[in-house]
């Protein structure tokens, strides 16, 4: 008679979310995106382990869109001068994995993905408050390189 739950519940949340996107600060909605991509890359993983072809697919290329729709559209290049080129290469070759994570089922291509974003949010999170970004493993400090997306990756690890 009412309708589902579910269909409720659904028009609630999109009603907070559109709520709390009109009322956030534009430091806050570059979090929002992060969260989303990072909600749709988890929604991605677990569909491909399950074999679900169709979430799998349509979970990853929203985050996709978030990545290059979202985080990439907000770069200002002209004020942002290297470290915004930087994170544009970065949220290319982003982009690229997922990509290839998607048409060859590679689950540790999407948790590559998931830790660069975790990493940036983290980053961003820390700009806002003016508090150092929380590391995952805070008994590792990992030596910062210039960023080259397309380069092989080394770290060279320091033992705090």
């Amino acid at each position: 008679m009412f309708g589902s739950t579910s269909r409720s519940a659904n028009a609630y949340g999109k009603v907070g979310l559109e709520t709390g996107v009109s009322t956030a600060s534009p430091h806050k909605l570059i979090v929002m995106l992060f969260d989303g991509a990072l909600t749709a890359l988890a929604l991605g993983h677990r569909a491909m382990q399950s074999g679900d072809i169709a979430v799998k697919g349509k979970s990853i290329t929203q985050a996709m869109a978030i990545i290059d729709n979202g985080l990439r559209a907000a770069l200002d290049k002209n004020a942002g001068g290297d470290i915004a080129n930087n994170l544009d290469a970065l949220y290319i070759y982003m982009s690229d994995r997922l990509l290839m994570a998607n048409l060859n089922n590679k689950p540790e291509l999407i948790e590559e993905v998931q830790h660069l974003l975790r990493e940036l949010k983290s980053a961003w999170e820390a700009i806002g408050t003016g508090a150092p970004p929380v590391r995952q493993a805070p008994e590792t400090v990992f030596a910062a390189a210039p960023l080259d997306p397309l380069a092989p990756r080394v770290q060279r690890v320091i033992k705090a």
